[in-house]
């Protein structure tokens, strides 16, 4: 059984940071791409990042270029995402998910079948 399990998530002002992690288990970690997706109160879910399986290639929403940095580190199973210059606008619950399929470093979205229970990131202005 693949379990994603995040944290990191909290309440900060705007122009503060936060570090997002997602600990995998029940699957050989580095042999899978991994994203993180958010979703605001009324909105769909969206695309905010992603790392292919070797940690070459990154992907990222334009609305998060530059102040987000997606990592991982395959020995300790864990994907980050580092947020930096947060704005009240990124406030979400923000979703870990995992590749369906080995090897890739581009992923569409209907590709990450597996998915973290999330965790709630509010930016005060």
């Amino acid at each position: 059984q693949v379990l994603l399990v995040e944290s990191g998530g909290g309440l900060v002002q705007a122009g503060d940071s936060l570090k997002l992690s997602c600990a995998s288990s029940g699957r050989p970690f580095s042999t899978y791409a991994m994203g993180w997706f958010r979703q605001a109160p009324g909105k769909e879910r969206e695309f905010v990042a992603s790392i292919g399986w070797n940690g070459k290639i990154t992907n990222y929403a334009d609305f998060v270029k530059g102040r987000f940095t997606i990592s991982r580190d395959n020995p300790k199973n864990t994907v980050y995402l580092q947020m930096n210059s947060l704005k009240p606008d990124d406030t979400a619950v923000y979703y870990c998910a995992g590749d369906g399929q080995v090897c890739r470093n581009y992923v569409p979205s209907s590709g990450y079948i597996y998915w973290g229970q999330g965790t709630q990131v509010t930016v005060s202005s």
